[in-house]
């Protein structure tokens, strides 16, 4: 009994992959907008940077985008690259704003944060951190979510 166990443990052991090792295709990705980390904080505020540039999650609820409706376009906060139609938009009950397509070219999805975090997702444009994409969107267009942070947002009403 023993010898099992301890090869078990010594297989999860050298198995395991932690999050460290794990390589972004966002890492190998050039982008048009580029800056300093210096640059970047002067642009932004420390959440927009905590969230953008650092991978952080705004708190649910706390955006004032998550039940915005208004038609419009949501753009990249830190470049102002189009990201999402409003029509695209929908009340997921996450407290973070959800739509089930982005603008295509817009964003890249690369694994990230283990499976229940689903795929990130970062702006095509410059890389900031927008959120995750889930296969639990609506049934009837695309069946994704894509869950993006309030805070990495900047709505632009149609005119």
């Amino acid at each position: 009994m023993k010898p099992i166990l301890l090869l078990c443990l010594a297989f999860s052991l050298f198995s395991c992959q932690g999050f460290s090792q794990k390589k972004d295709s966002k890492d190998q990705t050039t982008f048009e907008v580029t800056k300093t980390e210096a640059e970047w904080k002067a642009q932004l505020t420390p959440t927009e940077y905590r969230v953008l540039r650092q991978e952080g999650t705004e708190r649910p609820f706390s955006s004032p985008l998550d039940k915005n409706y208004e038609p419009g376009t949501y753009v990249c906060a830190a470049c102002e690259t189009p990201l999402f139609k409003s029509e695209d938009k929908f009340d997921s009950g996450t407290g973070w704003p959800s739509f089930d397509k982005f603008i295509p070219g817009s964003v890249l999805t690369s694994p990230g944060g283990g499976g229940m975090y689903g795929m990130e997702e970062h702006c095509a444009t410059c890389g900031g951190h927008l959120g995750h994409v889930f296969n639990d969107g609506p049934r009837d267009t695309t069946g994704k979510r894509h869950c993006i942070n309030g805070v990495a947002l900047k709505f632009i009403p149609k005119s």
